[in-house]
């Protein structure tokens, strides 16, 4: 008779098959059209979704046109005020019949996930249809509070969603739940090969009695989902590829809508000699396999201390020879199959490169169809392809490293932000790297946790925005439209040689970098306010975003030592009052010592949040500075408008260059001289004057400015939405003049859009 040891290491898991006839049923109704108005249209011309894991036909659903488009917005466009207008109550009420009829088809949710996207029934059973359902419980409540936790704030209006294939129900939900929660009407585009649960979902949509035309649903590929983009709606929320990211940043520039793109991520899990290993080779196994690696947030460069490099490969190697791939239906597949031909090419075509490139390649099993074995690249450079791009496939690439310090270099060598997993039983040093790490979620001795209290979103080329939680929420909603009248495009500047002019004019006026004052590049100038200002360009530019680099211990002190500072700033301004009201009035010089005051007091005030999750973590929400910031300041108020923009960014942490107004810059740098007295660190604030728009196209395109405000003409915010698309920085653009003397000179925006959150989840309790 076999021992209990060598019982257990010779049993073998039987099938247990998940009937797939639940969801064939449902399917037997198809062909599909769109869900437009409350109702089912007649199918189109139409293209196959096909089960991944057998090739087999599911069902034929409706290639979406511009005309679809078109009209899925006109009746979400119909629909919205009359859904914005009804109680927070009645709203929760509807979210709350979603929720319990998604409840009652998890079982069908479940099963035509898998038949539609390949991955197991248990990743889609246990994970995604509950988290689904969680998102509309937790919205409803949104919904029932919203007029007193957002009070003033209104939703956009009509918003247009593109999800991807990886997650369809959980990102369906994630989009549609705060934005009903918030009052906004929807058109959903899912992905073109996984449509069919977000048509189911769309069938419940009409059985809870949900407004006509409040829920739209579109389906079709690619082209679909620019008519979207192109479409009259007010926001725009993308998930997906980051070059697809940069063409919709740059179509909707200029175009007035919000945007929040959840892009592509390449994120470290870094494990440290003093973790527990065993516990970090399942992380990797729930990062990567368990999904086929189908996860844009999913750890695939996995960085190991040397001392622990060998005994963790080995382990690792051994679980990966026990993982089972097969139907995604029998509950006991870990790997089921990757969602389509094409994604599989991509995954052997980068795999292929990086052998090529000197990675060595372990892999148990071998490729057919669709399936993919779980797959481990060891001995490649940081360079290595597999490093650096987005697989989306069961692959993980290995690197060693000795420091705390080299890991941060190398968890931060990426163009990518999104997610990262730091695993260590020293919580110490597990926390000193979540801060480090540019990431906007980090995982601690744990992986892949989501929620929907849980803010989630990338920084860098990872996209901008949140979802999930409060922030998520502030995504879907806006303060009222600032109504000033347009801003006027400056006129065209005359470089004038350093030594022009009439004589006796002052010529001392010069840039202000590092806390120095500097000639610009070259010595040129230009005439306004009856002087001359230096006419600043891209290499001014260059050296103002170096010297704020350098300053950055600014983000790292405290809140209550910036506003010492900040306290000081407006101490000195109160002594220097009459100069500055020399240079604009009486009223903006009292109004801009007042301005400063407020903003001091803010800079200990933005708090981040424990947020309450299902799961046994602390979710800590931590507002973060976005580091260098380039402000175009306004044009009206010269003085107020440049001390309303610096003031709130710096005093949540950020460094900033700031160009001030074209036409009447003096005031700006007498503020200079006021900061130079006032212990700001040289770098904090740089100012550089100058034509509005050729500075404002600089910053947009520096990839070392990682946010953008511009208080400007159309022309010039239009312009930097559109080069800012190269690095997908976050950039505020607001055409139309604001009344800075009033409330719109210290508008809560200001709070939201100096920070980035970054979730933290650290484990707390059993």
């Amino acid at each position: 008779m076999p021992t209990v040891t060598e019982a257990l290491n010779t049993m073998d898991y039987g099938p247990a098959p998940e009937s797939p006839a639940i969801a064939t049923e449902w399917l037997a109704r198809g062909p599909f059209g769109h869900f437009i108005n409350g109702a089912f249209t007649k199918p189109g011309d139409t293209f196959d979704t096909v089960n991944p894991a057998t090739g087999a036909v599911l069902a034929q659903v409706t290639q979406g046109t511009a005309d679809d488009i078109a009209a899925a917005v006109k009746a979400a466009r119909k629909a919205q005020p009359r859904w914005e207008k009804l109680p927070g109550h009645a709203r929760a009420r509807h979210l709350y019949a979603l929720a319990r009829l998604m409840q009652k088809r998890e079982r069908l949710f479940a099963v035509l996930e898998v038949l539609d996207n390949g991955k197991p029934i248990r990743e889609a059973r246990d994970i995604d249809v509950p988290l689904a359902v969680r998102h509309f419980y937790h919205h409803a409540g949104w919904a029932e509070l919203i007029g007193d936790e957002f009070p003033g704030m209104v939703p956009h209006g009509v918003c247009g969603q593109i999800i991807p294939w990886n997650f369809p129900l959980l990102m369906l939900a994630w989009k549609i739940a705060p934005a009903l929660a918030a009052g906004n009407a929807v058109v959903l585009k899912p992905a073109e090969y996984t449509p069919l649960s977000a048509l189911l979902f769309a069938q419940l949509c009409h059985e809870a009695g949900l407004p006509k035309g409040v829920v739209n649903i579109v389906t079709g590929d690619g082209d679909t989902g620019a008519a979207l983009v192109a479409a009259d709606v007010d926001k725009i929320a993308f998930t997906g590829s980051t070059e697809v990211g940069r063409r919709i940043r740059q179509a909707t520039a200029g175009r007035g809508k919000a945007l929040t793109l959840e892009l592509g991520g390449k994120s470290p899990f870094i494990v440290f000699a003093g973790a527990d290993l065993d516990a970090a080779v399942e992380g990797v196994v729930d990062a990567i396999w368990f999904n086929q690696g189908e996860v844009c947030c999913a750890g695939s460069r996995l960085l190991v201390q040397e001392s622990v490099a060998v005994p963790f490969a080995e382990r690792l190697k051994a679980r990966m020879a026990r993982l089972r791939l097969g139907d995604p239906l029998d509950k006991s597949t870990d790997i089921g199959a990757v969602v389509h031909p094409v994604q599989m090419a991509r995954i052997r075509e980068i795999v292929a490169q990086a052998v090529a490139q000197g990675a060595d390649l372990y892999q148990p099993g071998t490729v057919e169809g669709n399936f993919c074995p779980p797959a481990l690249l060891t001995g490649l450079g940081a360079a290595n392809v597999a490093m650096q791009e987005e697989i989306f496939g069961p692959v993980v690439a290995m690197m060693t490293f000795r420091t705390p310090a080299e890991a941060v270099a190398l968890a931060n060598n990426t163009r990518y932000g999104l997610a990262a997993s730091v695993w260590s039983e020293n919580i110490t040093t597990a926390l000193d790297m979540a801060a480090q790490v540019r990431a906007g979620v980090v995982w601690i001795n744990g992986t892949n946790l989501f929620d929907a209290n849980a803010p989630f979103g990338g920084m860098r080329e990872s996209g901008f925005g949140r979802e999930g939680g409060r922030a998520g929420m502030l995504a879907y909603l806006r303060n009222p439209a600032v109504t000033g009248k347009p801003r006027t495009p400056p006129p065209a500047l005359s470089a004038l040689p350093g030594d022009a002019g009439p004589a006796g004019i002052d010529r001392t006026h010069k840039l202000y970098i590092g806390g120095a004052q500097k000639r610009a590049d070259g010595g040129h100038s230009y005439a306004a306010q009856g002087t001359q200002f230096p006419l600043g360009g891209r290499k001014d530019i260059r050296n103002a975003v170096e010297a704020a680099h350098k300053a950055a211990r600014w983000g790292t002190t405290t809140g209550h030592n910036r506003a010492q500072v900040l306290f000081f700033i407006a101490e000195n301004m109160a002594a220097r009052r009459d100069d500055l009201a020399a240079m604009s009035s009486d009223a903006e010089a009292e109004a801009a010592v007042a301005r400063v005051f407020y903003w001091a007091a803010w800079a200990d005030k933005q708090d981040g949040r424990v947020h309450a999750t299902r799961a046994s973590h602390l979710t800590l929400a931590l507002t973060e500075a976005h580091g260098v910031m380039g402000l175009i300041c306004p044009d009206e108020s010269p003085l107020l408008g440049f001390v309303s923009t610096v003031m709130p960014a710096i005093a949540l942490g950020n460094r900033v260059v700031a160009v001030p107004a074209q036409a009447a810059p003096r005031a700006a740098l007498e503020m200079c001289r006021v900061l130079d007295s006032s212990d700001v660190p040289g770098g904090v604030v740089n100012v550089i004057t100058g034509p509005r728009t050729d500075l404002a196209r600089c910053l947009a395109q520096h990839d070392d400015v990682a946010a953008l405000w511009v208080f400007a003409d159309a022309a010039t915010c239009t312009l930097a939405e559109h080069e800012s698309a190269g690095n997908l920085k976050s950039v505020w653009s607001e055409c139309r003049a604001r009344d800075w003397h009033g409330n719109e000179g210290k508008d809560g925006e200001f709070l939201h859009r100096s920070v980035q959150v970054k979730t933290v989840w650290v484990p707390y309790g059993a």
